[in-house]
């Protein structure tokens, strides 16, 4: 499967990756976060939705929600899997309805509700590596994912400064 590195010194960055993956994202997409607290995940999501269109302030942490829903040009769908027991409580929440939606699926601590996601979804772990500098390591989990990570390298390309 095709993966990407990229190195987002600061938030401005980080808002260059969220446009870019923005516009790669296909319809349908889940796109499964990981990292520890304070990684950035949910300053991601928030990146990814004002590109889109939601107003900025209007995506928090669902941790104590759960879910997040929000407006743009298609909807975001927001989950956060941190608080949940196991994989049951995640499903009590109904995502496989989000996941066969046309809007953009995003579940925060993926990785505890692993068996619960779908086979084919884009996969991005976080890494802070500063006081604002993260690693973000893309990577589809399909053949048909893998041009959405290709088109978000070459958007982040094109945008590229020296």
């Amino acid at each position: 499967m095709t993966a990407l590195t990229y190195h987002a010194e600061d938030e401005q960055a980080t808002m260059r990756l969220g446009a870019a993956l923005a516009e790669a994202l296909p319809a349908g997409t889940t796109i499964a976060l990981e990292g520890t607290l304070g990684a950035g995940k949910t300053r991601l999501v928030q990146a990814i939705a004002r590109a889109i269109g939601v107003a900025e302030g209007d995506v928090v942490s669902p941790t104590f929600v759960l879910l997040g829903e929000y407006q743009g040009r298609r909807p975001i769908y927001h989950f956060d899997a941190y608080r949940l027991r196991d994989d049951d409580e995640f499903l009590e929440l109904g995502p496989d309805e989000y996941f066969e939606s046309e809007g953009l699926t995003f579940v925060e601590w993926a990785d505890r509700v692993e068996a619960c996601l779908p086979a084919d979804r884009i996969e991005i772990r976080i890494e802070a590596n500063g006081p604002t500098s993260r690693l973000f390591h893309i990577r589809a989990t399909s053949n048909d994912l893998n041009e959405v990570v290709e088109d978000v390298h070459r958007r982040l390309r094109l945008n590229a400064i020296g």
